[in-house]
């Protein structure tokens, strides 16, 4: 398109969007909405897959030793453990360290009844590997291997937890997809429909152009225009919206939940905006841009 086309097709978007105000209103009000939703659920599931990230970190398999099994062969199955691609990273706990944890669990209030244990390590046979996976799901995988090796005598894992969080992250994924999906039929159908009526109004217009020869392209390229504008203010509307919405939410989080500040946050606002602001732009343009095409396709007859 030359450049004094394109200027005059984008102007004549502008002119379209003038002359129906009440249409243009309309539509920015369907699209807002839209992309609010949109993005107010991008916003929950990307909290939601954070927290279930977070959650499945703290998910992990210990593997305990057999009593004859010497501190050079302890090191040496670490080892071979850390090689695995699906371990993320092995965390080594002594007899020592164990002791120490235990008594400050179990005798914080009364640490003199500690002291009768002072020259016998109860735990001395409970050196232990703490291991972290890069996947929930391997963790089943990664137990059997466990258990198949030499000097290993038990191996604990949270199966419950980790097929839980598991198949929560794919309902959720499901059900935010399939719910996004209704929105953005919703939005083109609605956008469609404005169009239409915007083609409605100007047919006498349409008409003058096609007489002196307009080709396909000058003649839907206003409207598709105007989808586009239409399309790109409902987007940034619900945007600036979200945004204060979303640092009420952690403000409120860090104000009234600190108690929970350790088991439960929010993802940073650059974090979560720096996906969805690419996103609801070309989501309210693309909407613009969909709808605008299906009606202009079936409407306008050059």
């Amino acid at each position: 398109m030359k450049g004094n086309s394109f200027f005059y097709c984008l102007g004549q978007g502008f002119v379209g969007i003038k002359r129906n105000k009440v249409f243009f209103l309309a539509s920015v009000a369907t699209i807002a909405a839209c992309v609010f939703m949109v993005g107010l659920l991008m916003a929950v599931i990307l909290n939601v897959n954070y927290v279930i990230k977070e959650a499945q970190d703290s998910v992990c398999i210990t593997v305990f030793f057999e009593p004859e099994t010497s501190e050079a062969d302890i090191q040496d199955l670490g080892k071979r453990i850390t090689d695995w691609e699906e371990v993320s990273h092995v965390e080594y706990t002594s007899p020592e360290d164990a002791w120490e944890k235990f008594k400050q669990e179990y005798f914080k209030n009364e640490p003199e009844l500690a002291d009768g244990f002072a020259n016998d390590n109860p735990l001395a046979t409970s050196a232990s590997y703490t291991v972290y996976l890069t996947d929930i799901t391997y963790q089943q995988k990664v137990a059997e291997r466990l258990e198949a090796m030499t000097g290993i005598r038990q191996v604990n894992k949270s199966e419950v937890t980790a097929s839980a969080l598991s198949d929560f992250g794919k309902i959720a994924g499901i059900a935010s997809l399939a719910i996004i999906i209704v929105l953005l039929a919703v939005s083109i159908f609605l956008i469609s429909n404005t169009i239409t009526t915007g083609i409605t109004v100007r047919a006498e217009e349409i008409r003058v152009m096609k007489y002196v020869g307009a080709t396909d392209f000058f003649v839907k390229s206003p409207f598709v225009f105007e989808g586009i504008i239409i399309g790109l203010i409902g987007a940034i509307l619900p945007l600036i919206v979200l945004f204060f919405v979303y640092r009420s939410a952690i403000n409120y989080v860090v104000e009234q939940l600190h108690t929970f500040s350790s088991a439960f946050s929010l993802l940073p606002m650059k974090d979560v905006f720096y996906l969805l602001v690419p996103v609801a732009l070309i989501l309210g343009a693309g909407i613009g841009f969909i709808g605008s095409m299906i009606a202009t396709n079936k409407y306008i007859k050059v």
